[in-house]
């Protein structure tokens, strides 16, 4: 079968050069065509047929042997270790797929694909690239050299569905009482800040904490690759980082991204993720005048997160710490931290006002918390209540 598959694209391929301006429906039938005549002389059942067409199809014009697991709403991540080794994600249990790329070339080849269709660029000069496939998917590239055993491709998917602050809560990430408060401080401009690990679902809460909104307000969004999916808002600017082409010039960052929103009349700014330096423009932009902003960033706890933005603005400036935590303080009004738990669950695990700073130390009061009792069942309880209010009670 693989050498009829080979064949008829070959042939396909031939067509298809010599056309150029077919589109998509035109190519399946170009394809369902070949198959069928290619039937006459090696007989196929209709199912073989079938398998054939989505095969050929898939190579020339999707992603080849991934494009099912692409497809398939159950799996939520593809890891791609090299040509042989692929691993798939689905209901929170990892295994290991029977795909064999067969030689780099084909692996290659439709990495090139993926990065191509949004204007980035990746090889042996500039290994490491971010992308996102038609749908949304995040993407993550590292090439040889730098990849030890060929090239490595992470895509994370997610729900074609964005989360609601309904779906949390049936799903006991917070609870009722929680979904309230958050509701709240969107409405009332408080700047937030989501923590949390690899894939604890930081883009996920953001986008659910984005449908709080009004509106009627003017957002710009900054992200590395475009993933947000932010609902209900008309006056949206969607605005995505740009990596240096061949000749190591035309670089577009977060920073510079961060810097360029301010003179466009954001009501709000949402930041991805913050990685590095830019975490300084981040928090200049919520201390003039943009209140309401929200990003995330990889962290272990509320404190903890606060102490790698600290480290993140030292990365680009040169400040005193003490100056760095007031910046903090007076920029970021909530810390949300959430996790994947071993039972495979993603649940808030804190929300924390930063309420103030006192003896040149950022002061957490913390509302919200999960804890464990006796018989190991965890529970999310309000253990605090907001001190700043004054935002609140601006909006009430």
């Amino acid at each position: 079968m693989t050498e009829i598959i080979n064949i008829i694209k070959n042939e396909v391929a031939d067509t298809l050069q010599n056309n150029l301006n077919i589109d998509d429906r035109e190519i399946h039938e170009i394809i369902t065509n070949k198959v069928f005549e290619k039937s006459k002389d090696v007989y196929m059942k209709v199912n073989q047929k079938q398998f054939v067409i989505e095969q050929i199809y898939n190579s020339l014009k999707k992603l080849d042997v991934l494009q099912p697991y692409i497809e398939n709403p159950e799996i939520s991540e593809i890891m791609i270790n090299g040509i042989e080794n692929v691993f798939i994600e689905k209901s929170g249990e990892v295994t290991k797929t029977n795909i064999n790329f067969g030689d780099n070339e084909k692996l290659e080849h439709i990495i090139q694909k993926i990065v191509s269709k949004v204007n980035r660029l990746v090889n042996e000069a500039n290994p490491i690239v971010d992308a996102r496939l038609e749908d949304g998917s995040r993407v993550s590239i590292v090439m040889p050299p730098i990849a030890l055993n060929g090239p490595i491709v992470t895509i994370r998917k997610f729900s074609k569905q964005a989360m609601t602050i309904e779906d949390l809560v049936s799903n006991s990430a917070i609870t009722e009482d929680m979904a309230k408060f958050l509701e709240d401080i969107v409405k009332a401009r408080y700047n937030i800040f989501i923590s949390g690990g690899t894939s604890s679902g930081k883009t996920t809460f953001l986008n659910a904490l984005s449908n709080f909104i009004p509106s009627e307000e003017r957002v710009i969004t900054i992200e590395d690759s475009a993933e947000l999916k932010i609902n209900g808002i008309d006056n949206l600017v969607r605005l995505e980082t740009r990596n240096k082409n061949i000749e190591g010039k035309g670089e577009v960052t977060i920073k510079d991204l961060i810097k360029t929103s301010l003179r466009m009349r954001p009501d709000r700014i949402i930041v991805g993720e913050v990685r590095g330096a830019e975490a300084l423009d981040m928090l200049q932009a919520m201390n003039t005048g943009h209140d309401g902003s929200l990003s995330t960033g990889h962290a272990n706890s509320t404190k903890d997160a606060l102490t790698r933005l600290e480290t993140m603005v030292l990365m680009g400036v040169d400040m005193p710490i003490v100056a760095i935590k007031q910046q903090i303080t007076s920029a970021i009004d909530i810390v949300i931290h959430i996790a994947k738990l071993k039972d495979k669950s993603r649940r808030v695990l804190e929300i924390s006002e930063v309420e103030g700073f006192e003896n040149e130390e950022i002061v957490l009061n913390k509302i919200y918390e999960y804890t464990l009792g006796k018989d190991g069942t965890g529970e999310i309880i309000k253990v605090g209540n907001l001190v700043n209010d004054f935002k609140m009670r601006m909006n009430s």
